[in-house]
């Protein structure tokens, strides 16, 4: 296994193993997925700042086991920042775990060696002594029901953001890099985050009966897009802007203009990699930046 040292603003690493293809239909490979992180961080850190950090890590590729990784391995530098935070119903009976909180490149790029292709946060931050803070973020995951699309998700994020903007929130649309999209907004804490978007998620569903579910269980969503307003609950996460995907190809949780949203006709409208995406960040800029 071929070592790497590197100097990442003025951090050491080691790299191993940069050859590894892990995305075998585009031959992409360990080095491309460090290269992509490292010249999307401009855009991605600021979305993951602050945030206790969930991923998903394919040592062997999208073709491979994976697994999900709360917990920052034992090998983890010190340079890394970790937050402490309580752990109920952890599967491995943890009354704790130590986050790893991804604020700089460096810990980005450790995390990329480590064949994390999947980066998620939840809808809150920890402060700088690790306690939790208050959701300051909103979000509805639109999952298409066979045979609806990311077309179909389309026009009920076009709903949406009309029934966000009347409560006075300013919706952002970004693909999910695998078959469905979601919509943030910032929050203000008016109430609990996952009452307010069940409430929007059943109104929808009421006025949109065959086109919106708002229920979880798999037989109501052929046909139809759920709106999973559960992805607000504390303990959740969703995959953050500019994340990877493991799919077959190298897709990306693309930031999207409101204009590629009303126009979208086809599933592959909608389709971006990373190679797509860094070329979107010279032309668009962070899509999902706030004022």
């Amino acid at each position: 296994m071929k070592k790497v040292p590197v100097r990442v603003d003025g951090r050491e690493l080691v790299l191993s193993n940069l050859d590894k293809i892990l995305y075998p239909e585009d031959g992409f490979t360990k080095a491309e997925v460090i290269d992509y992180y490292s010249r999307v961080a401009p855009l991605l850190l600021p979305h993951l700042r602050g945030r206790p950090l969930t991923v998903k890590r394919y040592p062997n590729g999208v073709e491979g086991a994976f697994f999900f990784e709360k917990n920052a391995p034992e090998h983890t530098p010190g340079w890394v920042r970790t937050a402490r935070l309580p752990a109920p119903g952890s599967t491995k009976n943890r009354e704790t775990i130590d986050f790893a909180v991804v604020d700089d490149l460096p810990t980005l790029v450790y995390y990329a060696n480590l064949a994390a292709l999947e980066l998620h946060v939840p809808q809150w931050r920890v402060s700088e002594d690790g306690q939790a803070l208050a959701p300051d973020t909103l979000v509805f995951d639109l999952d298409p029901g066979a045979p609806a699309t990311i077309v179909e998700c389309c026009e009920v994020a076009l709903t949406l953001r009309e029934v966000l903007r009347v409560e006075g929130l300013t919706a952002l649309p970004k693909t999910s890099g695998n078959k469905g999209m979601q919509l943030y907004a910032s929050w203000d804490c008016r109430e609990e985050p996952s009452a307010y978007a069940r409430r929007l998620a059943q109104l929808l569903e009421k006025e949109h009966p065959d086109q919106v579910v708002s229920v979880m269980a798999k037989k109501a969503r052929p046909g139809k897009v759920f709106i999973d307003w559960s992805q607000n609950n504390p303990a959740k996460t969703t995959v953050a802007p500019y994340s990877l995907r493991a799919r077959q190809r190298p897709t990306v949780s693309t930031p999207l203009l409101w204009e590629e949203v009303e126009s979208c006709e086809h599933p592959d409208d909608l389709v971006f990699t990373a190679a797509d995406v860094l070329a979107r960040a010279e032309e668009h800029g962070d899509l999902f930046a706030r004022a």
